[in-house]
């Protein structure tokens, strides 16, 4: 798989029924897939859609391996079609008009005139490749909720995207199902060798792809945390004293060597220690 490197330096004011949400997002990391954790509502899912194009930064600054792609300073802002960036949404978004065959080839259709030939024969590839060749003719409204993320997954790719942008994408599937697509996707990365940036709040996200870590917390990025991608018990211990330390900070995320951080101190009733299960 292809490492890329990811530089995010971003402020964006948002406002909505009287309520006003700032997000600073700024890290930066090397590697093949990069996981932004967090509760609902921490920016996670702005800082995706700023990095796709289908948001604007207020001020700062994106770069994927040395490229601007947005620049307030300079004026710089690269149209979301030149980016070169697939996104799976949260919800899917496909286009319940539209087959499934379509719904793939949407990217690659010209604004006037039919898929090429030789895109079309990619379709039929991605079709194969995610087993949605005898659904190809079927609308979203009668796929399941697997047959629709494979769809998703599918579009996602069909353009030869250099990096794959995925918004919970599990967060509408049974547990169950979530594990086999958790496996499906591992498959895919490494089948197509694409980086990827995944949004979650699911902790088995972080054990099954991680390998940059990068928490949110009411707007702001409080930890950044980079792992060997194979090594589940170092992700999963960290997990582990996450909950905890949310759990024992009742005004919110504390990092484990911040000073005033109760979490293993005398007085604190959780569990702090690597591995120990949080009560």
């Amino acid at each position: 798989m292809i490492v890329m490197e990811f530089e995010i330096n971003i402020v964006k004011k948002m406002r909505s029924a009287g309520e006003e949400f700032n997000l600073r997002s700024q890290f930066t990391a090397t590697n093949r897939a990069l996981v932004l954790f967090g509760p609902s509502g921490s920016g996670k899912t702005l800082t995706l859609q700023a990095i796709a194009g289908l948001l604007s930064p207020d001020a700062g600054r994106i770069a994927v391996n040395g490229e601007v792609l947005f620049d307030a300073t300079a004026g710089v802002n690269v149209p979301s079609r030149r980016r070169g960036i697939g996104y799976v949404f949260q919800d899917y978004a496909l286009f319940p008009h539209r087959t499934v065959r379509e719904n793939v080839a949407f990217g690659l259709r010209p604004c006037f005139g039919r898929v090429s030939r030789k895109d079309a024969r990619r379709v039929d590839r991605l079709l194969e490749r995610f087993g949605l060749s005898k659904l190809a003719k079927c609308r979203p409204t009668v796929l399941s909720g697997g047959q629709k993320q494979r769809t998703a997954m599918a579009r996602a790719l069909a353009t030869r995207p250099r990096i794959l942008l995925l918004d919970e994408p599990f967060s509408a599937l049974d547990q169950p199902l979530r594990l086999c697509m958790r496996e499906e996707l591992s498959r895919v990365l490494e089948t197509f060798g694409i980086p990827m940036i995944m949004v979650t709040h699911d902790a088995d996200d972080i054990a099954m792809v991680a390998e940059t870590l990068v928490t949110y917390y009411n707007g702001k990025v409080v930890e950044i945390r980079h792992f060997l991608r194979e090594d589940t018990d170092a992700k999963q211990r960290w997990v582990t004293d996450y909950l905890c330390r949310m759990k024992g900070e009742p005004h919110g995320y504390k990092d484990a060597d911040d000073p005033s951080c109760n979490v293993g101190r005398p007085g604190y009733h959780g569990f702090a220690s690597a591995g120990a299960v949080c009560h």
